[in-house]
């Protein structure tokens, strides 16, 4: 059966790289977008050119050395931000030039003190600039999940006319619940006249804990791009995270949509960012954190050990990471300590694991975690005093 494309914006390197702490030089940049295009992302945010010497640096350096995905840089709807990002994008084999402006009546008030007439056409007129100066422009309705729908899609109809290729509907606070950015999206879908001729981009922030799952509904409901970082970094609680949806989608086949994204690469990358922007995954994180693929519960462990599909929706090696761990600890059962025991070198019968089970529980009540030099010394205690 077809399935349709997803593509996939990573923003890692813009949006990501506002972390407090997170801060790249170019070259680091320049390597992690390397990386990027291997994982298979459609289009790379290189930066922000006009904020800084640095970035415009950054984003001209890596439209030089990407030679397949679509290199991307940030503007405001200001046309020295948009002439400015055009110069650093001019060695790019695939440009783009995304900009925008808040549509939301909070934004239009307190950040422009301005009224919906004015901001759209600010926006028609962002989209015209950047025409002028690359083909594909994508055009973001910042604040887009508190945005009156009927507004929006006033907007995204007057800057597809004008030229735009994308429009981004940013969830800006993270405030959508699911089903109401995809009824966001699934009214611009059936409300805007000319949304054919544009792609409908999903950019949605971590707030509430939300963005991964509004960013599916927002496909679901047509959109067909997604903007997303590797771990989920980026402003306040973040954005939604790259490896999230390459997963969700290739698990749910019954979504008839794939990504290009080669899994295999995505706990390698998930380290290399982690290292290079200074930035901890935590051990819990879906798909990469360190317990993702780690079994501590004796019931788990039990059935896990029986058939890994009980507890593992996901082969660790799909996503690159390593092999399944049994951890064993004071919540762990007889059955994990026979496997263990073995992996070790030692074959103990039921009998004799039964024994040795109690003396396992005292160590782990006193530790959080057994080692193996822990079974070790307890095996080779128990083959003496037998012998």
């Amino acid at each position: 059966m077809s399935t349709e494309k997803i593509f996939i914006f990573d923003t890692t390197l813009r949006d990501g790289e506002q972390v407090p702490g997170c801060k790249l030089n170019s070259s680091e940049k320049v390597s992690l977008a390397l990386q990027l295009e291997s994982l298979g992302v459609d289009i790379i945010e290189a930066g922000f050119p006009i904020s800084s010497p640095g970035d415009f640096e950054s984003v001209n350096e890596i439209s030089k050395v990407i030679k397949n995905a679509t290199v991307c840089g940030l503007t405001r709807a200001v046309e020295k931000d948009i002439e400015v990002a055009a110069e650093a994008l001019r060695f790019a084999a695939r440009p783009r030039i995304h900009t925008g402006i808040g549509t939301s009546d909070l934004h239009i008030r307190a950040k422009f003190n301005s009224n919906r007439e004015e901001i759209l056409l600010r926006a028609v007129q962002a989209v015209r600039w950047a025409k002028n100066h690359v083909d594909d422009v994508e055009f973001y309705a910042e604040d887009a999940g508190r945005t009156d729908n009927d507004y929006l899609a006033r907007v995204i109809e007057a800057v597809i006319a004008a030229g735009a290729t994308v429009v981004n509907i940013p969830d800006t606070t993270g405030y959508c619940l699911p089903y109401q950015y995809g009824e966001k999206i699934a009214y611009l879908v059936n409300n805007v006249p000319n949304i054919d001729r544009a792609v409908i981009s999903c950019h949605c922030h971590n707030d509430l804990g939300l963005a991964t799952a509004n960013s599916i509904a927002g496909a679901i409901a047509g959109a067909r791009q997604i903007e997303c970082t590797i771990n989920g970094l980026g402003e306040r609680a973040g954005n939604t995270s790259l490896e999230e949806v390459a997963m969700i989608i290739q698990q749910h086949r019954s979504l008839h949509m794939h990504t290009d994204i080669d899994s295999r690469r995505l706990n390698p990358i998930s380290q290399l960012v982690s290292d290079v922007m200074r930035m901890p995954v935590q051990a819990n994180k879906a798909i990469v954190g360190s317990n993702a693929f780690s079994h501590s519960s004796g019931i788990h462990q039990d059935g896990f050990l029986k058939d890994a599909l009980t507890y593992e929706i996901i082969s660790p090696e799909d996503v690159g990471a390593d092999q399944s761990r049994i951890v064993l600890t004071a919540r762990s059962g007889r059955s994990a300590l026979a496997y263990r025991f073995q992996k070790l070198g030692f074959r103990m019968d039921r009998d004799q694991v039964d024994t040795l089970y109690a003396e396992f529980l005292r160590i782990a009540d006193a530790k959080k975690e057994v080692n193996d030099d822990d079974l070790v010394h307890l095996a080779k205690n128990f083959i003496a005093q037998a012998v």
